[in-house]
């Protein structure tokens, strides 16, 4: 029994010998722990707003354990950022062991703090690791902004948003039937998530082609920055006239631009000169027995459709470019086209909307896309209500089956032909020097317009091209 009790105890002890051996660490002085990244970089976010998370790896490159004495920010509790540490939420952490040719991963977001600051502003800090009274550091760097924070908003009289600060809509911002929204030049106005600018009233957002208005998400990482469905719409509801977009760019929502309501009486109309309208989830401008007046537009890159002009209404596009590539995050609807018009809308076999499409007249425009089936241009009528329309000097992305004979109704058409854009997958739409559609615009629609969309003269060449942009070349 004694020998018994001894051989247990000798077994025991070399158990807990081996086991120590097990726990054993690097315990050199000079020790260093290897990163993915010795800086972690946020771009521009907004003050308040959390970040999206970046990451970076730790590795152990020894043939023993690492103990790490401690994971900490250097700001401490004052600090902007937060960590998550191998699965630990927390801004210190201790005691943290890496296994021998192991890896783990530290998570890092980040919210500015408002300062009142007008300029961007640059908010640093950095995580300390110590391991055998060894520091090591990785440098943290974000840009952020202060804001305008629009939240829950009713304007209900003459307002002026200026550039001096962005502007950040959370849930929405609505303009009374009897205000007026002016947005200066250079003003830049971010929307939250579901987000939106609901209009009964008016808004004049007139910026210039050196300073341009600019709606579209609140993530402003590189990673976000032709991403569709961030924010809601811009909606202009039946009931609001005189509305004006000059030199503003809308991107990265649902709907860019929806133009009247098919629920309310009467009609929405505005006008848009120098307007960029992409990566849109469903449509670019969604326009519903309405009117829109419309020169140098680049409408592009939507989940549906870039412009549906529905249920009637006045519509006329000049030197206005539709092109519909859009693939980049989700496959496009099959069934689509770039271009819709229709004198009806059908919500439910037994709901149906039908209106006057008492003008649709297209000059000197692309109608263009990516679109399976071939129709970049959808004529969808009922022989109940009017359904005008006219496509002068056009290129059109048409199948072999769509008539363009009809002289009262196509004239002078480019078909079966790509205008051949510089980049379309950096929704760069600029003409390159082989395009189709070069020097063939017609003249005196182009007298109308002789500049186009960056501010270039059409008229100091052979003749003005198609869509929105005129090509420069080279000497």
């Amino acid at each position: 029994m004694k020998k018994l009790t001894i051989i247990s105890l000798l077994c025991l002890a070399l158990i807990y010998l081996i086991s120590c051996e097990d726990e054993k660490y690097v315990s050199s002085a000079d020790v260093k722990l290897m990163f993915s990244a010795d800086t972690v970089m946020f771009d521009t976010i907004f003050t308040t707003v959390g970040s999206t998370t970046q990451n970076f790896k730790i590795y152990n490159q020894y043939d023993q354990k690492i103990l790490i004495s401690s994971v900490k920010l250097a700001g401490g509790v004052s600090s902007n950022f937060r960590l998550n540490v191998n699965g630990i939420a927390s801004n210190e952490v201790h005691q943290v062991e890496i296994a021998p040719h192991d890896s783990i991963y530290i998570f890092v977001e980040v919210t500015v703090d408002p300062t009142g600051e007008n300029l961007p502003m640059v908010v640093k800090d950095s995580i300390e690791f110590m391991v055998n009274s060894n520091l090591q550091y990785v440098n943290l760097f974000a840009w952020g902004q202060d804001f305008n924070l629009v939240r829950s908003a009713v304007i209900k009289n003459t307002t002026t948003w200026s550039n001096e600060k962005p502007y950040l809509i959370y849930d929405y911002a609505y303009v009374d039937s009897t205000a007026v929204l002016k947005i200066k030049p250079g003003t830049k106005i971010y929307c939250h998530k579901d987000a939106g600018l609901y209009v009964k009233g008016k808004i004049l957002a007139e910026g210039t082609l050196e300073q341009p208005i600019v709606f579209q998400g609140d993530r402003l990482e590189s990673a976000y920055q032709d991403v569709p469905n961030q924010w809601s719409q811009i909606l202009l509801y039946s009931g609001s006239y005189g509305n004006v977009f000059e030199n503003v760019e809308i991107k990265n929502a649902n709907i860019g631009l929806q133009v009247g309501t098919v629920e309310h009486n009467g009609y929405a109309s505005v006008s848009l000169k120098n307007v960029k309208i992409l990566s849109m989830a469903y449509a670019g401008i969604f326009s519903l027995k309405s009117e829109i007046l419309a020169s140098n537009c680049l409408i592009a890159n939507c989940g549906y459709y870039a412009a549906a002009l529905l249920v009637g209404g006045n519509y006329e596009f000049y030197h206005t470019t539709i092109a519909n590539y859009w693939g980049k995050y989700k496959t496009r609807e099959r069934s689509t086209s770039s271009l819709v018009i229709s004198n009806l809308l059908k919500v439910s076999d037994d709901k149906v909307y039908i209106g006057n499409i008492n003008k649709a007249f297209f000059a000197n425009c692309i109608i263009d896309g990516n679109v399976i089936h071939g129709n970049e241009l959808q004529l969808a009528k009922t022989e109940e209500a009017e359904f005008n329309y006219r496509f002068d000097h056009c290129l059109l992305q048409v199948a072999d089956t769509f008539k363009t004979s009809d002289q009262t109704r196509f004239q002078s058409i480019v078909r079966g032909k790509k205008p051949r854009y510089v980049d379309v997958d950096k929704l760069k739409f600029e003409l390159d020097t082989l395009s189709p559609v070069k020097d063939i615009g017609k003249a005196d629609i182009a007298r109308l317009f002789p500049t186009d969309i960056k501010g270039v003269n059409r008229l100091s060449d052979q003749g003005p091209d198609l869509g929105a942009y005129e090509r420069v070349e080279k000497k």
